[in-house]
């Protein structure tokens, strides 16, 4: 009997090792049978690649250097850059506090239907709206339509609607006859100029736009008004005096009005492109705290800027009139950099490629126009100084140059809304020493020629005007404001 069980064990055994190796045979003659598996997707991690290159339309034509002449380039310039007038606004006027019309970039208007960008996503109408099957791009505009500058456009344009008719802003009033007006009243007499003039253009905008509300209790956010670039050139101030000033003057905000009290100033905001705004703040901390503080310093690695309720300003040299044109075939140089030495980032950089010869980088300023090389160069580098913030940025985006950002931790403009791996480079500093290899890889794959192309779309996003024009550098920064602004509303006790 024992003997009966054990064979009935052994042949048990038997059968189930034999169907184990039947599977396996057949499971390899499947996996070798299956041909050219280098078709399956591979995911590269590599910087580089998952960073810089979004997924290709394999549908779409991609833009070769080679075959793109220098006319279809123009043509496509001039649709970016068709000429348009001043504010346009709902009503037909250029002015007024009237809400503008929000219909995009004004040199993309076209005959009754304007886009925001020239983009395969949807087409915007009168007020802002999306409208219905409007994923199918214009031939004239297909080729610059398959990538997006934008996080998600379409999230971007119904909340920018959203702000344009509802945000309401309360600036704290102040007299000419005021000892310090120069410093807390917008600048009239002439156009601000030089690298802290995004400070001088805001004031003059948010001044006389639509936003603006007489009626404290309906306003959203409250501005404090006062300059930081006005301070330091008042002799009666001065960079010394700056932090009195304003423990001074929120003291009398606090002591002559109601509002900063109800929430500690969590609804107030300042703007500040100068990088001494930064320790403005130090005897007035429930500011630093609590404000929105919008300025062009957006530094995380130092103390006073925090992400999740300040805003990062572009620092921007006014530079009036349509931005210059230079084919991508016409850019020689393959970067560009010069600027004083004041920063390790900036030795660094200089010592390793000062005598590369694709590479322009010089240890101080050039006696010849910027324009020339910014023009002439494929990437433009943006390498912090003192401080992260600087004009350079901007101006690569004005001379259609791709900018090259080493400035870690920096909370670049409108980082909320413009997917930035879209028209620029990110390089931590750590890898200036494989900057050629980088830079030179984006080119060699075509990568470059899609950042280009996008750096003109974002171009209108990066101006100011005395009189805003939709999407401009103003109204980007209200938008921004617009995201930050408290969610709750206080009540006042007669109310």
């Amino acid at each position: 009997m024992a003997l009966m069980v054990l064979n009935t064990s052994f042949k048990g055994l038997f059968f189930m090792t034999s169907c184990t190796l039947i599977i396996l045979k057949v499971t390899f003659f499947f996996i070798t049978f299956i041909p050219s598996t280098s078709k399956l997707p591979i995911h590269d991690h590599d910087y580089l690649h998952s960073d810089m290159k979004p997924p290709v339309d394999q549908s779409a034509k991609s833009f070769n250097p080679d075959i793109f002449t220098h006319s279809q380039y123009e043509d496509v310039v001039r649709i970016l850059h068709e000429e348009q007038p001043t504010s346009t606004y709902v009503d037909g006027s250029n002015g007024g506090g009237n809400s503008p019309e929000v219909t995009g970039p004004p040199w993309q208007r076209g005959s009754g239907q304007h886009s925001m960008v020239n983009t395969s996503q949807a087409v915007v109408h009168e007020g802002g709206q999306p409208s219905a099957g409007s994923s199918k791009p214009s031939k004239k505009g297909k080729d610059l339509n398959n990538i997006e500058v934008y996080h998600d456009k379409d999230i971007f344009l119904e909340n920018y609607k959203h702000m344009n008719k509802s945000l309401k802003i309360y600036i704290y009033p102040h007299q000419k006859t005021d000892p310090f007006a120069n410093v807390l009243l917008p600048e009239t007499r002439s156009s601000p100029g030089g690298n802290y003039a995004s400070e001088s253009f805001f004031k003059i905008a948010l001044s006389s736009s639509h936003f603006i509300t007489h009626d404290p209790a309906e306003a959203d956010l409250f501005f404090l008004p006062f300059s930081i670039a006005s301070m330091r050139h008042d002799k009666r101030i001065g960079a010394g005096g700056i932090k009195n000033f304003i423990k001074d003057y929120i003291s009398t905000i606090r002591r002559e009005y109601p509002f900063w009290n109800r929430t500690g100033g969590a609804d107030h905001f300042y703007v500040a492109c100068h990088s001494i705004g930064r320790t403005a703040m130090d005897k007035a901390p429930e500011v630093r705290i609590n404000a929105i503080q919008v300025v062009c310093s957006s530094s995380y690695f130092l103390q006073g800027y925090n992400a999740h309720k300040d805003a990062s300003i572009p620092q921007i040299w006014p530079r009036p009139g349509i931005p210059p044109i230079r084919h991508p075939s016409e850019r020689e140089m393959l970067a560009f950099y010069a600027g004083a030495m004041n920063s390790r980032v900036r030795e660094s950089l200089v010592r390793t490629w000062m005598n590369d010869t694709e590479i322009g980088v010089h240890k101080k300023r050039l006696k010849t126009p910027y324009s020339d090389s910014l023009l002439g160069s494929k990437f433009c580098i943006h390498a912090k100084g003192f401080e992260v913030n600087t004009a350079r940025i901007g101006d690569a985006i004005y001379y259609g140059c791709v900018p090259v950002v080493l400035a870690d931790h920096y909370d670049l403009p409108f980082a909320d809304i413009l997917d930035w791996s879209r028209f620029s480079v990110v390089v931590s500093t750590e890898d200036i020493p494989f900057l050629k290899r980088i830079l030179k890889e984006i080119v060699d794959s075509d990568e470059y020629v899609k950042l280009q192309k996008n750096v003109l779309k974002v171009q209108n996003h990066f101006q100011w005007h005395r009189k805003p024009i939709a999407f401009d550098t103003f109204y980007m920064v209200m938008y921004e404001l617009w995201v930050r602004r408290s969610s709750i509303r206080i009540r006042s006790l007669n109310e």
